[in-house]
């Protein structure tokens, strides 16, 4: 629909999440009229004023890719003196802000255009002004991420306005299952701006999940990007986005390494893969979340965890999309930290008394793809010191990755 509205949204990072969903998604709401961004990037910052504040998406349906543009957006360097006062003045105008930054590491740095004095400095001026409350979605892949920036935002507020911000603004959480990515040299594709090198490529699925939000019985807030859905507790929400789409997702990756697949949709083609990665996500981790969470939300019952899980393999493998198995499975000794994906689906299926045996192979995969199957003990234990295990349960965790590990052979290569 456009900028026809009367909302004001403002985005820190410029990434395919921040572009492809939360920009796009304001935009294409028709209840702003004017959408900023901060991206750290002079180069980029410089690409897109030149295109005008306009850019291009590429939406990756089921049976296609939509190029789409969206703008114009103001684009702005917080290192830039301008700039950053720009943005603060953004902030304390905006109903809806939105950090999608690598991780929650970024929110806060040493110097005046950290994130975290910048929303602070607008929230600030939004108080003493009497602009409209807002709302903050952190996106960072991070549990308690709300949290964590509220804390960095409010300890740079003095202590005697920290009431007064705090009445005007709510930090959420998130639950951001989007798969997307940024293609380099893709002449297929639409680039972000005419003549750049770089497509930013999102699938069609925008169906994120957020924090209640909550000002007080008597004073609703009405979001601009109604798209959303809110929840009282985002946590088993957020648990089963780690413990089974990410944990299924990984498996599926570092498998796809071992056949040396290109993308992963290749892996429909595969002989067994699909029916792996579709028992490990209903039987270890759906068994387990149902065990834990049964009936707590239509999501968390057999049927509701079924449609889930048919939908989200199918688009795990969509060609349409062109994910390979290399960014999926990027950094595999993170993801084989003690409460990650990997290891920590298998933590949470042995406590719910389900026997994670695929994401055992997935574990010895994602060992194999470190470098580290020779010595896995040795490496998961280095790996997994600083959360000091329990000794029983990390002694039955590298057990169960031994006998994927015995099993591996037989998915390598041709399988």
């Amino acid at each position: 629909m456009g900028l026809t509205g009367t909302r004001s949204f403002v985005g820190f990072g410029f990434g395919a999440i921040q572009a492809g969903l939360f920009l796009y998604e304001a935009y294409r709401s028709g209840a702003f009229n004017r959408l900023t961004v901060a991206e750290v990037l002079p180069g980029v910052v410089a690409e897109v004023r030149a295109a005008g504040g306009v850019y291009a998406l590429n939406i990756a349906h089921a049976d296609r890719i939509e190029p789409v543009q969206v703008g114009p957006v103001a684009i702005e360097n917080p290192g830039v003196a301008e700039d950053r006062e720009r943005l603060i003045t953004a902030v304390a105008a905006a109903g809806e802000i939105a950090t999608a930054v690598p991780s929650v590491r970024y929110y806060a740095g040493p110097g005046p255009d950290s994130l975290h004095r910048i929303l602070a400095e607008g929230l600030r001026r939004k108080a003493a002004e009497g602009g409209p409350r807002a709302v903050v979605y952190a996106a960072e892949n991070t549990a308690n991420a709300a949290a964590i920036l509220a804390d960095c935002v409010l300890a740079e507020i003095p202590a005697q306005e920290q009431d007064a911000v705090r009445a005007q603004v709510r930090f959420l959480d998130t639950v951001i299952a989007k798969m997307c990515g940024v293609h380099e040299n893709a002449p297929d594709l639409a680039p972000i701006t005419p003549g750049g090198g770089r497509a930013f490529l999102v699938e069609a699925f925008n169906r994120i999940l957020i924090s209640r939000i909550d000002f007080g019985a008597d004073i609703p807030f009405q979001r601009g990007i109604a798209v959303f859905e809110e929840k009282a507790d985002l946590a088993p929400f957020e648990e089963a986005k780690l413990y089974g789409h990410n944990a299924v997702h990984a498996m599926a990756a570092y498998l796809a390494m071992l056949r040396v697949v290109a993308y992963m949709a290749d892996l429909r083609d595969q002989p067994g893969m699909m029916a792996l990665m579709h028992a490990a996500l209903e039987d270890e981790s759906g068994a387990a979340l149902l065990h834990k969470y049964g009936g707590l939300d239509p999501f968390f019952t057999p049927a509701g965890y079924a449609e889930f899980a048919d939908d989200l393999l199918a688009r795990m493998v969509n060609p349409y999309l062109r994910d390979t198995p290399q960014r999926v499975g990027r950094d595999p000794a993170r993801k084989l930290g003690w409460d990650d994906r990997l290891i920590g689906a298998m933590r949470m299926c042995r406590a719910e008394g389900v026997t994670p045996r695929r994401y055992a192979l997935g574990a010895a995969a994602a060992l194999h793809a470190l470098g580290a199957a020779e010595d896995p003990s040795a490496a998961l234990r280095s790996l997994w010191r600083s959360a000091q295990p329990d000794p029983a349960e990390e002694q039955a965790i590298l057990d169960l990755v031994q006998t994927g590990l015995e099993e591996l052979p037989r998915w390598q290569g041709d399988g």
